[in-house]
């Protein structure tokens, strides 16, 4: 699923692309992936002029000159595609905008969606997001705050869409990694130090995934050599039962909070006490 440093790379790389372009066509394959009627879209959309796109969380706003705004959510396995007719991948496509002789793609929104609404309906769709880990507003104090509230495990924590925006599965766990914290580890036992270092490393690891284009392999247009290079960098992600690029331990995969979680269990046990980690030790013997 693409998370805040893949959809930070579709609104970098799409935004030279179709700001300030008109939308000349569009062609609606599954009705299901829009929420109004097919006439009504192509009424609204058409020769409407994409004035701004905008991130947030993990969703992407693509706001119309007329004020109203598409927003997306790929959801699981969707993505885009940004070309000629010719370049078009040998994909279904159930959204497709075209620029001219440009068209972006919409594909695998079997689960996504691109739905039109008004401004205010957008940022109300918007507001039940938690705050978005680069916001200046989230301070060390803040986010002290936010893991002492809750009675989660690291590993629901960072994926409480209500609390933080963006980070999904992959992200969570190389967060985890990088601070040295296993998944299972409960925020209201987070020291000041602690929450300070997971803040700083969420940020971290959030930032060099978005200048490696995040880690979703399909290219965004013909020529992409930025999208799906973080994938090659991943150190626990996907990787259960090989090596840690750090310590040599077998990389373990484990459910936690209904989600899979990847971690090396000698990086990550030092935020456990003796009791938890024996106790979690025995559970993955």
């Amino acid at each position: 699923m693409p998370e805040l440093p893949e959809m930070e790379t579709y609104l970098r790389l799409l935004t030279p692309r179709v700001t300030g372009r008109p939308i000349t066509d569009t062609i609606i394959e599954r009705e299901k992936s829009i929420n109004v009627p097919v006439q009504q879209w192509t009424r609204d959309v058409v020769q409407q002029t994409i004035v701004k796109l905008e991130r947030r969380g993990k969703t992407l706003l693509f706001h119309l000159q007329s004020g109203k705004c598409l927003l997306l959510h790929l959801m699981l396995g969707g993505w885009m595609f940004y070309g000629t007719e010719k370049e078009r991948p040998n994909r279904t496509v159930q959204v497709q905008l075209s620029f001219g002789d440009q068209h972006l793609y919409f594909i695998g929104l079997r689960l996504g969606y691109l739905h039109l609404h008004s401004a205010s309906a957008a940022e109300e769709k918007s507001a039940a997001l938690g705050i978005d880990p680069f916001s200046p507003q989230l301070t060390a104090e803040r986010f002290y705050e936010l893991l002492r509230r809750k009675r989660k495990t690291m590993k629901a924590f960072m994926l409480d869409q209500s609390l933080l925006s963006g980070i999904g599965n992959c992200y969570s766990d190389e967060i985890c990694f990088e601070a040295g914290m296993h998944p299972q580890f409960k925020t209201e036992n987070c020291s000041q130090g602690d929450a300070e270092k997971l803040l700083y490393m969420m940020r971290s690891v959030l930032r060099e995934a978005i200048l490696s284009g995040g880690y979703m392999d399909e290219p965004m247009f013909v020529g992409d050599t930025l999208t799906g290079g973080y994938s090659e960098n991943l150190r626990v992600h996907d990787r259960a039962d090989q090596p840690c690029h750090r310590c040599g331990t077998n990389i373990i995969m484990k459910e936690i909070a209904s989600r899979k979680a990847y971690f090396c269990p000698n990086c990550q046990s030092k935020k456990l006490s003796n009791r938890a980690a024996a106790g979690i030790r025995e559970e993955e013997q």
